[in-house]
């Protein structure tokens, strides 16, 4: 608590935005989620949807690739996520999914189901209605495709990222389970997927880059949030 005291940006009258791009393994949730709590923001993963999604249509035995029959789920998808950067949780129906969405065998299906268009069209139109209904002071929107989709005119606009070597060994760290080389795979080809859908490698203009290939996970966090204070100041 002292923490987000200490660190806490004077409030507005209108939520601020920080819109969080980057590749996989870039350290997008976990930076965002902590600068998230230090500004006493709120934290939206707009990844997890896209995840949870493909959960979803995996749990229902439906072909990821098959276009038709993912926008034809699309009703009943019943989807759910937490915005307390303490209290992070994803919900489909009944079933937490928070674990389960981050397994490489639904990161291996996740970028067919995010390249559908109906499906960008649905979950940006969620997003954009949790962004502007936060409670909070703020909110930490992080993803693909956020400073140039989700919110183009978020008053702080960033790309995360770090150079391949890098995230692939930090994705590994996290999936110990996994080895090395499955998981670098897994990366690659879902940045080569995604890449086809939106340009998450490369700043647009009036974005942002901080790199942390040479950066712990705190120096990485403070980088983050030096930016919002500058676009604050």
């Amino acid at each position: 608590m002292t923490r987000v005291e200490a660190t806490a940006l004077p409030s507005t009258a209108l939520p601020i935005v920080v819109a969080v791009d980057g590749p996989a393994g870039s350290g997008k949730s976990s930076v965002s989620k902590a600068v998230a709590h230090r500004l006493g923001f709120a934290f939206l993963d707009t990844g997890a949807a896209y995840r949870a999604l493909a959960w979803f249509v995996v749990e229902r035995r439906l072909d990821p690739a098959d276009a038709h029959a993912v926008i034809d789920a699309l009703p009943d998808f019943d989807f759910r996520i937490g915005t307390d950067p303490d209290k992070h949780q994803v919900f489909v129906g009944e079933h937490d999914v928070s674990v389960a969405i981050r397994e490489p065998e639904i990161s291996a299906v996740v970028s067919a189901v995010a390249r559908v268009p109906e499906v960008r069209e649905f979950l940006t139109a969620l997003f954009r209605r949790m962004v502007a209904t936060t409670a909070r002071a703020g909110i930490v929107v992080e993803g693909r495709d956020i400073t140039t989709v989700v919110a183009p005119d978020a008053p702080v606009r960033i790309l995360l990222t770090a150079a391949e070597e890098v995230r692939m060994a930090r994705r590994s760290a996290e999936l110990t389970s996994h080895s090395a080389a499955v998981v670098g795979e897994q990366l690659r080809s879902r940045d080569r997927a995604d890449s086809r859908v939106v340009d998450f490698m490369n700043a647009a203009d009036g974005v942002i880059t901080v790199d942390s290939t040479d950066l712990d996970f705190e120096q990485t966090v403070d980088a983050v949030i030096d930016v919002v204070r500058e676009a604050h100041a």
